[in-house]
């Protein structure tokens, strides 16, 4: 089923996304979705290929994202905070047949072609386009607004993971996703047509573009932000009347920070919905009060869609977790040999469902991942006695001090309750004695001040001894990518290049 074209036959008028200034009603976006099907069939796709897209949120993503999958073609988000050689490695794996670019970010994408190995046809979104490239405008314009949907918008994804470990590999799932799946996490959620959703997260990030296109299905309105601007965003959720958002932490803060300079009416939201990141429970505690019970989050995976799901009533009851499991779902947290854990036991997460996605190219990885059919991403948890599940952190992340198993998620959550910590990351770095020691890289609010003993002192009053920061490290920012993801990696290799080992 064709849902834009059902929606622009049943409501024709009502705006199906918002951008700026900008409206478009759902007969228009159809319109300009086949336009973009038949320009980019007239490239040579087929049922299948890709179409590389690299952009801030806008209408025009919307209508190639649409049209793409009318065409039966499938849509490789681009993470537009990469760089030349990095976005070749991107439309190099996926095989992408087309790539395009929005006006912002031409001149990235165009720094990867000496590097691209393919025969890909470069195409701008943007008003001129250089030389050798094709202009979408052009291609538009001169397209039919007729065209006979070859998928249904559910067909066939890929979308990058982040690459916090390395280069980011392809989730693909090849025969897309069921479509009473996707009823449930509509249904899960409370999602109806009647919402007016918040995109402000990064589009390239699969819950970002997941929500989104939840609420296209339903024939919602999507109200776009280019990018994230907590004041803006404050300002479109009063003047929308918006209902529902996803977003990241780390946003959510700013948001947060931002109402309590100067409240704007959000009396309309009913469902923040928490992702990419853990959330810490102080930020809950005064996201509440700034907006009231609306928080959701969710834990889940790029490769394995949403696993669990707490529920805004929870979010004071069980500080910490993630929620129980989305029917459907198994869920296993095993030991290192593979035996399972028990109640309030740390081990592997592991997950079996009809979500599960492969790596695109990597049969190796898949294979890495995946045990008895159910498939880790690495991440280390463990579930209470009512079935409640807790990520206590990245194995990758872990820190072994001494011998001990250190999860750094667990300090971290004691640092953000400091009152002078604005974010706060915690790593292992090289120890003669004890192989690592646990060190806290910090950056403090505005207007604050705090000491490294005082913050070590701080979480020796609430951690066991071990756990507790040797050091303490202050920084003006952290380094996150947009969806807000924390990149450990890049504070944990300036301690150990040189150190001749990685552990």
């Amino acid at each position: 089923m064709d849902f834009l074209a059902l929606h622009a036959e049943s409501q024709p008028e009502k705006p199906a996304v918002i951008c700026g200034d900008e409206v478009l009603d759902f007969a228009s976006l159809s319109r300009r979705a086949s336009r973009a099907a038949n320009a980019f069939t007239g490239l040579g796709c087929t049922e299948g290929d890709r179409v590389a897209w690299m952009s801030f949120n806008s209408i025009t993503g919307a209508e190639i994202a649409n049209g793409a999958r009318r065409a039966g073609l499938v849509i490789v988000p681009v993470n537009y905070r990469l760089r030349g050689p990095e976005i070749a490695y991107v439309l190099n794996d996926s095989g992408a047949k087309v790539a395009a670019a929005g006006p912002d970010h031409v001149d990235a994408m165009a720094a990867a072609v000496p590097d691209v190995k393919s025969d890909v046809r470069f195409v701008t979104a943007g008003v001129q386009a250089p030389r050798g490239w094709l202009s979408y405008r052009d291609l538009a314009a001169a397209a039919s607004e007729q065209f006979e949907a070859i998928g249904d918008g559910l067909g066939p994804s890929m979308i990058y993971t982040s690459g916090t470990t390395g280069n980011p590999k392809g989730a693909w799932r090849p025969h897309g996703v069921d479509i009473a799946n996707v009823l449930q996490v509509i249904s899960i959620f409370e999602l109806s047509q009647g919402d007016v959703h918040l995109m402000c997260g990064p589009g390239y990030h699969s819950g970002v573009s997941f929500f989104s296109a939840l609420h296209q299905v339903l024939g919602a309105t999507v109200v776009m932000q280019p990018k994230f601007e907590a004041e803006d965003a404050l300002d479109l959720i009063e003047r929308h009347r918006l209902t529902t958002s996803f977003i990241a932490p780390t946003l959510l803060q700013r948001l947060v920070d931002a109402q309590q300079r100067r409240p704007r009416d959000t009396s309309s939201l009913r469902a923040l919905i928490l992702g990419a990141a853990p959330c810490p429970h102080t930020l809950k505690v005064r996201a509440e009060a700034a907006f009231g019970q609306v928080l959701w989050e969710f834990y889940g995976a790029t490769e394995t869609g949403i696993n669990t799901v707490l529920r805004p009533e929870d979010q004071m009851r069980k500080p910490g977790s993630c929620g129980t499991a989305v029917p459907g779902q198994e869920i296993r947290v095993v030991r290192d040999d593979g035996s399972e854990a028990g109640v309030g036991e740390p081990g592997e997460l592991m997950v079996r469902n009809a979500w599960q996605a492969e790596y695109f190219n990597r049969p190796d990885a898949t294979s890495k991942s995946l045990h008895d059919g159910f498939f880790s991403v690495g991440d280390i948890a463990y579930r209470d006695e009512e079935g409640y599940y807790y990520i206590s952190d990245r194995r990758v992340d872990m820190i072994i001090s001494g011998g001990v198993n250190i999860y750094p998620a667990e300090v971290e959550a004691v640092l953000h309750a400091h009152p002078a910590v604005m974010d706060a990351a915690v790593i292992g770095v090289p120890d003669e004695q004890w192989g690592e020691s646990v060190r806290a890289v910090v950056q403090l609010r505005a207007e604050t001040r705090a000491t490294a003993d005082e913050l070590i002192a701080f979480c020796a009053e609430r951690l066991a001894g071990y756990k507790k920061p040797r050091s303490v490290e202050f920084v003006d920012e952290l380094p996150r990518d947009a969806a807000g993801k924390l990149l450990k990696r890049k504070l944990r290799d300036a301690y150990w290049t040189g150190a001749g080992r990685k552990i």
